[in-house]
């Protein structure tokens, strides 16, 4: 989850709100690609999750991305939460799940190379105090009593909260992960565009990327168990958002909306203020219970932008979130089927026309189905399958099309980036496939082997 937000001084009229999001609008040539990714990490000898503290931890492994590659610390209260270099930042998510949360960069050559590189230098200091990582969309055994909590102010009042609206909120939050994309848009109707296809296409997502069979210790009956864990979370904050395929919507529709999901809290002076379930409303008033006659930021209007978790959602660019973590070699192609649907206006304009017939409804079913059943689900006229096939058809043009070449002109475009998508759908084998078949088969019901095999 972000970190907290260092722009801007205070609100003086609510047009500032949209203002925010319109200055995202870049031109084309402009338009950049941040892939970000969560992994489990865990002790090599036990298998249990990684502390916060001691020498085989979540910090001596931030201690050692500082000390061996010169990552910048980022503290709170004392406590070292995260790191930073450059524009690219290492977070960490409640549970300790390690997020690299990459920088903004020109093509998917260059975030491949960022991804891989983040992998081997966490690999190698993992490697030295003993622990591992895993690219898994769910923990699969371990229990909400054994995972740890990170020292940040906004989880522990996020955890309290999260009890209180939802079955699965601090199951969310302690034993999930994701791989998600930052995309640009041109202008408000281009915004409009990528996010309506965005939004329509993430059951697409969720399905190809599942990777979440198991959890606490057995199978669900759910390819996606993470994305079965949105469905019942916080519904102010989730979901596919049928606002926005509404005629008339844009950035104003979208303050509209984030003005009326509930607060969390206020970032001040190093810590975070306990705001929650209160008005950003009333805060624009100066009516706010936890800040008494104060007004905000623009920082606390940031901030409270990323406490919002729908399918797809905007701040000043387009965040896709509707896919599982997963193995190393699957990390580049969810950047990829975006980027290629999105980036390239053939494609988009294919996109719009393969999902525009979907009403509310069959968008709905679509992404409660693609948890359940992955690639052969289907919702009326709708099956997932067939839209995967259709839509990596677009996307693979798309990045055809863009011609962004790599390995000094090796290789002549990006589309190659999709095989491992192209082979999940010529064969109908997610991940959770075969773990499922692992499981059934040759590890004959012990989820043990899972964490030596799919370590990355």
């Amino acid at each position: 989850m972000s970190i907290p937000q260092k722009i801007g001084g205070k609100i003086e009229s609510r047009d500032q709100l949209a203002e925010y999001l319109a200055s995202g609008c870049k031109p084309k040539d402009e338009w950049k690609i941040g892939t970000e990714h969560e992994k489990f990490g865990y002790s090599g000898d036990t298998l249990k999750p990684l502390p916060y503290e001691g020498p085989r931890s979540i910090r001596a492994t931030l201690e050692g991305l500082r000390d061996e590659f010169g990552w910048e610390p980022i503290c709170e209260g004392g406590k070292l939460i995260g790191l930073s270099s450059g524009s690219a930042n290492i977070s960490l998510e409640p549970g300790g799940q390690l997020e690299l949360s990459g920088a903004p960069l020109g093509t998917l050559h260059e975030t491949c190379d960022e991804v891989n590189q983040h992998l081997v230098e966490v690999q190698a200091v993992a490697s030295r105090i003993g622990a591992k990582f895993i690219g898994l969309g769910a923990s699969p055994d371990w229990t909400q009593e054994e995972m740890p909590m990170m020292p940040k102010g906004r989880y522990k009042l996020m955890t309290s909260y999260m009890g209180k609206v939802g079955r699965f909120g601090t199951h969310m939050m302690y034993r999930t992960c994701s791989v998600q994309v930052n995309l640009d848009y041109a202008s408000e109707a281009d915004m409009v565009k990528k996010l309506r296809v965005g939004l329509a296409l993430q059951p697409v997502a969720t399905a190809l990327f599942a990777n979440s069979p198991f959890f606490d210790g057995k199978p669900t009956g759910y390819k996606s168990w993470r994305s079965r864990i949105w469905q019942d979370l916080d519904a102010d904050r989730t979901g596919m958002l049928p606002f926005v395929f509404d005629e008339g919507f844009g950035f104003e529709a979208w303050v509209d909306y984030a003005l009326s999901v509930p607060m969390y809290f206020v970032y001040r002076d190093g810590r975070y203020i306990d705001a929650l379930g209160q008005s950003f409303r009333d805060f624009l008033e100066g009516n706010l219970p936890a800040l008494p006659g104060e007004t905000p930021l623009l920082s606390d209007w940031a901030d409270h932008l990323t406490t919002i978790f729908p399918e797809a959602r905007i701040k000043t660019f387009i965040e896709m979130r509707g896919a599982d973590g997963g193995p190393w070699r699957r990390l580049c192609a969810l950047p990829a089927y975006w980027v290629g649907l999105l980036y390239d206006d053939d494609a988009l304009d294919a996109a719009w026309d393969l999902v525009k017939g979907m009403d509310a409804e069959a968008r709905e079913c679509l992404r409660r189905a693609a948890a359940k059943d992955g690639l052969d689900a289907a919702c009326d006229n709708f099956k997932v399958r067939e839209l995967a096939v259709e839509s990596l058809e677009y996307a693979s043009a798309g990045l055809r099309r863009r011609k962004r070449q790599g390995a000094n002109g090796l290789i002549p475009d990006e589309s190659h980036f999709l095989d491992p998508l192209q082979e999940i759908v010529e064969t109908g084998v997610t991940a959770s496939d075969e773990l499922l078949k692992k499981y059934l088969g040759e590890w004959r019901g012990d989820m043990g082997p899972i964490y030596e095999e799919y370590n990355y």
